[in-house]
């Protein structure tokens, strides 16, 4: 019997202060300290609104830096597309002609022995 008078008060002490629709204020004391709650949560979030504001902030000049290098190696690879297209332009006129031919392979010959002079000599 005495376990269940001291569940009893647990159980009001734990639910003490609460009414239907809402707790209520025992005193001014839980007031003064709710409001200091209060007015350190709002620190805590202002503190956290300030740092995602930064840290978004920080983000944006990242993405708009990243866009800029982006931009830059697109064009560069344009012109390297433009290049290489000539390049190949050229090719084709080399081969589409037997003296051409001729060069070409003199030239091709030419490379691949200096590249094994090259290999053999070092």
């Amino acid at each position: 019997m005495n376990s269940r008078r001291d569940l009893r008060t647990n159980r009001a002490a734990l639910f003490d202060g609460i009414e239907e629709g809402g707790i209520r204020a025992s005193s001014s004391y839980s007031h003064e300290i709710d409001e200091q709650d209060n007015e350190r949560a709002m620190e805590g979030l202002q503190d956290r609104v300030n740092l995602l504001k930064r840290l978004s902030g920080d983000i944006h000049e990242e993405v708009e830096t990243h866009n800029g290098i982006l931009d830059r190696m697109g064009n560069d690879m344009d012109s390297s597309r433009g290049v290489l297209s000539g390049t190949m332009d050229r090719f084709k006129m080399v081969f589409e002609t037997k003296s051409s031919r001729r060069m070409f392979t003199l030239v091709a010959s030419f490379v691949v022995i200096f590249l094994i002079v090259y290999y053999l000599t070092r």
